[in-house]
């Protein structure tokens, strides 16, 4: 009884998890869709709110209008006229208190991690956490800089270390590049590995270039 209790749970429990991911965001989608709609509702006159209150109604609405929305942003934000407009929007923030420092730490996140041209999360490596000797997964989000790389003499990196099975929470460390060992996994493979606790392990790599016996080998 309790073996095909646990085959039963192995073959229900990825898709129940998954629908629970996919029946958040939609939750998410939902919420922004419904503040979109209540401030048409306060443009437009109020014979035509009845008609934009039944758009709540039907079903994944919500999730075309806000990808469109993505997407008609994102051409309008890669073409001149778009950037110059932009460019604006980003002055005008800018000159709000408060607004203006909420902002431009978000804007400096989202750019850093998500711009094609940035580092972030673009590189799995070993470091040794919470002790020397015990080694986890981090991914490289830049270089220390400002006040911060005043007082770390030598080369430091800045790496992020998840915890599992939530990655979305972890801890921001800076470290000498040298105690860093960088691993030929992709970020993909490297999450996997992290949200699974080690169970999905990433397929073989090229071995690295000396060993270390510190270091425990992989799978």
């Amino acid at each position: 009884m309790k073996k095909y209790l646990v085959a039963g749970l192995l073959v229900w429990m990825p898709l129940a998890v998954t629908l629970w991911v996919l029946t958040w965001l939609v939750g998410v989608v939902d919420g922004v869709f419904g503040w979109l709609l209540h401030g048409t509702q306060v443009v437009l006159p109020t014979s035509m709110h009845a008609s934009i209150e039944q758009l709540r109604n039907v079903p994944l609405l919500s999730v075309v209008v806000m990808a469109a929305l993505l997407v008609g942003t994102g051409i309008f934000a890669a073409n001149v006229v778009g950037q110059f407009w932009l460019r604006q929007w980003n002055r005008l923030l800018h000159k709000i208190p408060i607004v203006k420092t909420i902002y431009a730490s978000v804007k400096q996140v989202s750019d850093t991690l998500f711009s094609s041209s940035g580092n972030a999360f673009r590189e799995a490596v070993l470091v040794q956490y919470p002790r020397a000797g015990s080694w986890t997964i981090a991914f490289v989000t830049g270089k220390p800089g400002g006040e911060v790389a005043e007082h770390l003499a030598g080369d430091y990196i800045g790496v992020y270390v998840p915890t599992t099975p939530n990655p979305t929470s972890g801890f921001f460390l800076m470290m000498p590049r040298a105690d860093v060992r960088p691993l030929a996994m992709t970020v993909d493979e490297a999450l996997k590995y992290v949200i699974s606790m080690g169970v999905v392990a990433p397929g073989a790599a090229q071995p690295a270039p000396a060993a270390d016996p510190a270091l425990p080998a992989r799978n």
